[in-house]
């Protein structure tokens, strides 16, 4: 297996800061705007930025976890299930603007369940998509995010591994994983 770093803690940083600075561009007072991280990682990233613009503004921005494991299309397909992470939405975002927030985006797949999932609690004004990193040149389905931290070329045989300290690493790093065998 070889790994290559994309982006280490000081460049995470920076990228974390332009992505909440887009985000204050286009949303300014964050006056009915929430967002939800998706499960399991996505939730690590959403809460980075939030804490981010805590910085930068007094927004005060409702953040929810969101898990879409029950309405993926490939829930039933797995030799074993997937196992299922909490949804914690303590708000209503009926008429809100969402912001899903994840941390890898491959073929769009789990962006979609999300959005299926999302509707269960209202119907949003409209939603927008954040990820840290976008596989390029993966898209199965229609969908894109509006911000991204960094985009990549990937092969189907790599992988993106996001490291939080939250997870229990000892820095944050982004790397692209490739197996040799393949």
């Amino acid at each position: 297996m070889q790994r290559r770093l994309l982006l280490g803690h000081p460049q995470l940083a920076i990228t974390i800061g332009r992505l909440c600075q887009e985000l204050i561009e286009n949303h300014q007072n964050f006056e009915n705007t929430v967002f939800l991280g998706l499960q399991p990682r996505g939730i690590y990233f959403a809460e980075r930025i939030k804490a981010r613009l805590l910085e930068f503004t007094k927004a005060e921005i409702e953040l929810g976890y969101l898990d879409s494991t029950f309405y993926r299309d490939d829930f039933r397909r797995r030799e074993s299930p997937k196992r299922a992470n909490e949804t914690k939405i303590d708000f209503l975002i009926e008429g809100k603007k969402v912001i899903l927030i994840d941390d890898v985006f491959y073929t769009g797949r789990s962006i979609r369940a999300a959005m299926d999932a999302m509707i269960a609690y209202g119907r949003p004004a409209k939603v927008e998509l954040m990820v840290l990193v976008e596989r390029k040149y993966s898209r199965h389905v229609p969908v894109k995010p509006d911000y991204f931290g960094s985009q990549v070329n990937t092969l189907d045989s790599q992988k993106v591994l996001v490291e939080w300290v939250e997870q229990g690493v000892a820095d944050d790093n982004v790397w692209l994983i490739t197996n040799e065998e393949q």
